[in-house]
C-alpha cells in the first residue's frame, strides 16, 4: 500500500540505523513530506542547537502521494535548522529521487550526528548502508552522481548530493539531484557538508499498491486535463518559467542593481524567446506532463559546449537584472555553475548585487575584493564571483556567510543595502507596488520567500467571483477581498490561504505548478482529498486537509519562536518603505509600501492564523489544532 512505508533513524556518529513504521495517527495529523518533517524537527532537534553541529537533525522525505498515480508527484523535501538564518531550514525539489526513496521502502529519513570521514547513504529495498565517500569529496554535483552510479553499477540509481559549496559550508549551499533539481534556500547543503554526508543514493523495486487503481488512473487523467488546459501551463510547456521575466520586467516588478531600480531596460537577450537559440528541448520531473525546463548547450566562451538545464526565472534575475547584466550566455553559465557547485541561485545573485552596490558606494574596495572590480553589468566579474563564493576565496569567503553573517564582517554601514528577511535574501522581485506579495516575503516561515505564501494570481486583476471561489474555501472565510494588486485590504487572507495550500502540496509531494500558484483553475483542497482517497484509501475532507496544513504551519511557527524569532522579524527592509520605485508602467512607478497599512495587514494576518499580536499561537489555537503539548517559547 501507499501507506506502508517506513521512517529511518540514522546516526552518522555511531553508525546506528533503525527503522519504524509511520503511525497512522501521524498521517492524519501531518500527512507526510514537509508537514510531518515539521513535527519531526520540532521534536528531534534540541532548542538552540548549532545548525552546523552534530545535534542538528537533517530530514529527507517524500510526500504521501509521491510515486502514485497522482500527477507531478515527485517532490523531495529536506528540513533542518538553517545555518543561514538560525531558524527553520526547509527546501523542496523535483526530479526522480523521492519516488525512488518510496520504492526503496522509506518516506522519511531522520539523520543526526556527524561522520568522522565523508560518507554517503545507500538505500535499497528496506536496507540502509553507510558507505565511504572519501573519493567523492571535492567533486561537483554532476560528477558525484555519475561516480556513485558507477560504483553501484546501477545507472538507474537516484542520487541526492552536495557539491563543493556544501563541503565548504557555504551557508546557502543546496542539496541537488539530477542536472538542476535544487533543494534551495536556507542552506540544507551546508548541513549535509557539516555532517560529512556527501550524498544519499536510492534504488528501489518495491511496488506501491494503489487502493483504487482504475479510479485513480481515470481521476488523474482529469487532473492532467485540468492542468494542461490552462494558459499558464501551455506557456510553460513552451518557454518554462523564464516567460515570467518578460512580464514582470516590463511592468517594473524586478529588482535591478540590487534595489536601485525596478526594471532592466534593453534586456531582450535574456528574454525567454532567446532560449530557442540554445535549447535542445524541454524536460520534466517524474509523473509530470508540463515539462517546464529547458535542456540547453552553452554556446560560447570557456564553457562552450557544456550541457545544462534551465535556466529558471530566478536565474534570469540572479545573473541578469540584479547585477545589471544583459547577456544570455552569462545567465546560462551562472545557472550551470551554481547547479554544479550546489548553491542557491537566488542567494548568490542577491549577495553579488549587494556587494556591487557596496563597491559602488565605496564601502567595499579592490583591497577587500583582492583586486576584483565589482562593476554593474560586468559579466566576467559575475562569473568569477560565483566561483569565489563556492570555494570561499577572499571576498567570496565573506559573501558565503549570507546576508547577516557577511554584514557582521563588513560592518554596520553595509546593513541598509541588504534586501533580506530573517537573514535570507529575497529573489529578484520588487514587491513595493504589490502589498500582498510584500506581506508574503515578510512573514514566510523560512525568510524572504516566494514559494511559501505568494498569492501570484493577485497580479492578474481577476474578477472578484474568481477570487471568492478560491479564497473563501474550505473554511468559509467571509472577510474582504480585493482584485487590485496595489490594494491592502483582503491581502492577508490571500497570503494565509496560499501558505496553507502550499503546505498541503508540500506534504503530499506534489508540484506547486499543479495547484493554485500561477492559475486559479489548478487543483486545490477538493482535488487533494480525492487524490488521497483513491491512491491511499485514507479519507480526508477538504477541511481536514486545511486543518492539517494549518497544524503543520503552526508547528513551523513554534519552532521559529523557540529559536528566538519575534514579531520584529516579520518585517521588510526600510528601503521598501522609504524609496519609491523609479521605473515601469504607471501602475508600478512611484510606489513604496505604507508602514501603517503594512502593520495593519500584519495584525490581520496574525488574527487569521489564530496568533496573538506578537505572532505567538494562542493556547486556544494550539488546543484546536491538537498540538497543545508543543508549547511556544516563554
Amino acid at each position: 500500500m501507499a501507506l506502508n512505508r517506513n521512517i529511518a533513524y540514522i546516526d552518522l556518529t555511531t553508525g546506528e540505523v533503525r527503522t519504524e513504521p509511520i503511525p497512522l495517527e501521524w498521517r492524519r495529523k501531518y500527512i507526510g513530506g514537509r508537514g510531518l518533517d515539521a513535527y519531526l524537527l520540532y521534536t528531534h532537534c534540541p532548542p538552540q542547537a548549532d545548525p552546523l553541529g552534530p545535534e542538528n537533525v537533517l530530514l529527507i522525505s517524500a510526500g504521501l502521494l509521491v510515486g502514485t498515480m497522482a500527477s507531478a508527484s515527485a517532490r523531495t523535501h529536506i528540513m533542518a535548522k538553517s545555518p543561514l538564518t538560525g531558524i527553520l531550514g526547509s527546501a523542496n525539489m523535483g526530479g526522480f529521487f523521492a519516488p525512488e526513496l518510496r520504492w526503496a521502502g522509506f518516506d522519511h529519513l531522520v539523520i543526526r550526528g556527524q561522520a568522522e570521514r565523508p560518507v554517503y547513504l545507500y538505500i535499497h529495498n528496506g536496507e540502509i548502508e553507510i558507505r565511504s565517500a572519501e573519493k567523492l569529496w571535492g567533486s561537483g554535483v554532476y560528477d558525484t552522481q555519475d561516480l556513485i552510479r558507477r560504483e553501484l553499477d546501477d545507472p538507474e540509481a537516484q542520487v541526492l548530493c552536495i557539491g563543493q559549496a556544501g563541503e565548504n559550508l557555504v551557508r546557502f549551499a543546496n542539496v541537488m539531484t539530477g542536472r538542476k533539481n535544487a533543494g534551495g534556500r536556507t542552506g540544507m547543503g551546508a548541513v549535509m557538508g557539516a555532517k560529512r554526508l556527501k550524498a544519499v543514493a536510492c534504488r528501489g523495486t518495491r511496488s506501491i499498491a494503489i487502493r483504487f487503481p482504475e479510479e485513480a488512473l481515470e481521476y488523474n487523467k482529469q487532473i492532467i486535463d485540468q492542468v494542461v488546459s490552462t494558459k499558464v501551463s501551455q506557456i510553460m510547456q513552451r518557454w518554462g518559467t523564464g516567460f515570467i521575466f518578460g512580464v514582470t520586467n516590463t511592468t517594473g516588478l524586478v529588482r535591478c542593481r540590487n534595489f536601485q531600480y525596478n526594471q532592466l531596460p534593453n534586456s531582450e537577450d535574456i528574454e525567454c524567446e532567446n532560449l530557442d537559440k540554445v535549447s535542445i528541448g524541454l524536460d520534466g520531473c517524474f509523473g509530470c506532463q508540463v515539462h517546464c525546463r529547458h535542456r540547453y548547450i552553452i554556446p560560447e566562451g570557456p564553457y562552450a559546449g557544456t550541457y545544462a538545464q534551465g535556466p529558471e526565472y530566478t536565474s534570469q534575475g540572479a545573473f541578469g537584472a540584479e547585477v545589471g547584466c544583459r547577456s544570455l550566455n552569462t545567465v546560462l553559465v551562472g545557472n550551470h555553475l551554481v547547479n554544479d557547485y550546489g548553491m542557491d541561485t537566488l542567494e548568490v545573485g542577491s549577495m553579488m548585487a549587494w556587494a556591487m552596490e557596496l563597491f559602488e558606494k565605496g564601502i567595499l574596495t579592490e583591497k577587500d575584493t583582492a583586486g576584483l572590480r565589482l562593476a554593474w553589468g560586468d559579466d566576467e566579474a559575475v562569473i568569477e564571483l560565483v566561483r569565489r563564493i563556492a570555494f570561499r576565496r577572499d571576498i567570496g569567503d565573506i559573501l558565503a556567510e549570507g546576508p547577516l553573517g557577511a554584514a557582521r564582517r563588513i560592518g554596520p554601514q553595509s546593513l541598509p543595502y541588504l534586501i533580506h528577511v530573517k537573514g535570507m535574501s529575497n529573489l529578484h522581485s520588487d514587491e513595493r507596488p504589490t502589498p500582498a506579495l510584500a506581506l508574503n516575503i515578510a512573514v514566510s516561515s523560512r525568510g524572504a520567500d516566494h514559494l511559501r505564501g505568494r498569492p501570484a494570481i493577485d497580479l492578474y486583476n481577476l474578477p472578484l467571483p474568481v477570487l471568492e471561489r478560491v479564497y473563501r474555501n474550505p473554511d468559509g472565510y467571509t472577510g474582504p477581498l480585493t482584485n487590485s494588486y496595489s490594494e491592502y485590504e483582503g491581502k492577508p487572507r490571500m497570503v494565509q490561504w496560499q501558505e496553507l495550500v502550499y503546505m498541503a502540496v508540500d506534504s503530499l509531494g506534489v508540484c506547486k505548478y499543479h495547484t493554485v500558484f500561477l492559475s486559479p483553475n489548478h487543483p486545490q483542497f477538493k482535488e487533494f482529498a480525492r487524490l488521497i482517497y483513491l491512491n491511499t484509501g485514507l479519507e480526508f475532507s477538504e477541511r481536514e486537509i486545511w486543518d492539517a496544513a494549518e497544524r503543520c504551519y503552526t508547528i513551523e511557527r513554534l519552532f521559529n519562536l523557540r529559536e528566538g524569532m519575534t514579531r520584529r522579524d516579520d518585517w521588510l527592509p526600510d528601503r521598501y518603505f522609504d524609496e519609491p520605485t523609479r521605473l515601469g508602467l504607471p501602475v508600478a512607478r512611484g510606489k513604496c509600501i505604507d508602514r501603517e497599512k503594512f502593520r495593519a495587514m500584519l495584525d490581520e494576518y496574525y488574527r487569521l492564523h489564530g496568533w496573538d499580536e506578537n505572532g505567538v499561537p494562542t493556547p486556544e489555537t494550539l488546543e484546536r489544532l491538537g498540538i497543545a503539548a508543543l508549547k511556544p517559547a516563554a
